[in-house]
């Protein structure tokens, strides 16, 4: 994509879902809330960090991710893994996702593992080829969570979020990084 890319070249409908996309993994860390850019940045920079001090030798695992109504799935391509190589995150698992605004490149979400949990907060990072497509990718999301809210108010809340019942709401940021650094409030809750 140009570089003067739109939000219009980077807006994704339900009708567009699944996407998938070509994105290497940061990696997880703890998240202290369950939703805000102010849960995912510190995770973030620490990730970035750790990944910029890889050795020579070592590098990020390439991943196709893969946003569907059904959540966000992710599968490791290279270098070729003993073990795990693929996972997913069921939608109502999920409660934030965003484009960094620092790392524009770096598209972060939120999961939820178990409210029990000492720790039920997760961030996970993604580093995207270009700035566009992690915006293209937070689209993507918003997208699932739209799908998800609707299906949600169609059927009632009986099974919509076995995770953590009691949270009822979920955000994607659609801020651009500059309109985040500024602080503009304008998150979309569902």
């Amino acid at each position: 994509m140009a570089a003067n890319t739109t939000d219009a070249d980077t807006q994704v409908a339900i009708d567009d879902l699944p996407i998938t996309f070509k994105v290497k993994y940061i990696g997880s860390e703890i998240a202290r809330g369950l939703w805000g850019i102010k849960y995912t940045r510190r995770p973030v920079d620490l990730m970035v960090a750790m990944a910029k001090n890889l050795p020579p030798n070592k590098t990020l695992p390439h991943c196709e991710l893969k946003v569907s109504t059904d959540g966000v799935s992710i599968e490791i391509v290279s270098p070729k893994v003993q073990g795990v190589s693929s996972w997913s995150y069921p939608i109502d698992t999920i409660s934030y996702g965003v484009q960094d605004l620092v790392y524009t490149r770096v598209f972060a979400m939120i999961v939820v593992k178990d409210e029990s949990h000492v720790h039920p907060y997760e961030v996970h990072a993604f580093v995207c080829d270009s700035r566009a497509m992690a915006r293209k990718l937070t689209y993507a999301l918003a997208a699932a969570f739209q799908d998800y809210s609707r299906r949600v108010k169609e059927h009632g809340m009986e099974d919509s979020d076995k995770i953590t019942p009691a949270r009822q709401k979920f955000a994607i940021d659609l801020r651009s990084p500059e309109e985040l650094a500024e602080g503009i409030e304008d998150e979309t809750e569902a």
